[in-house]
């Protein structure tokens, strides 16, 4: 028996009494978790369940084990020719847990629409409607100002007349 859940954005294979590193979860060490974004659940008669896009009536119960930092990732940039290099390295959080039961949990319940009493239609049906405000008229355009023409261009300076010599 087995599920495919998901976790943080990344999806994990999950076994009951199996121990596996997640993204970091908000939980303290100890406590226990459920998921319920199940993505697929295969149940002990080996029956496959997909779902679209969660298995509902499955919920699964793990416990916190612990916290911690994977191994160092180097990024390093380079471009050629160019005098560029940069070297950076980051630890990513994670946590230790450890699947205590996958099982179909109780059927969620659909919650019944409250239907309005006979009394409360009829006091509806009672009250006058709001009779709809008529909409504005619309306005006259006013005649649109002609456009103002181009300046007129100020006469050339004679230019100087030239020299004999």
């Amino acid at each position: 028996m087995y599920a495919i859940v998901k976790i943080a954005g990344k999806q994990f294979r999950l076994e009951e009494n199996k121990r596996l590193r997640v993204p970091l979860i908000d939980a303290e060490s100890g406590k226990k978790v459920e998921f319920d974004n199940i993505l697929a659940y295969n149940d002990a008669a080996g029956k496959l369940t997909i779902g679209t896009p969660n298995v509902e009536k499955v919920k699964i119960s793990a416990t916190v084990i612990e916290h911690g930092r994977e191994k160092k990732v180097i990024v390093f940039k380079k471009k050629r020719r160019k005098g560029y290099q940069v070297k950076n390295g980051h630890r990513q959080d994670y946590s230790l847990i450890q699947v205590d039961k996958i099982g179909a949990g109780s059927a969620p319940k659909a919650k019944a629409e409250a239907k309005p009493k006979a009394a409360e239609v009829k006091k509806e049906a009672a009250k006058p409607k709001a009779a709809p405000k008529p909409k504005a008229e619309a306005k006259t355009k006013t005649t649109a100002k002609p456009k103002t023409t181009a300046k007129p261009k100020t006469a050339a300076k004679p230019k100087a007349e030239k020299k004999e010599a």
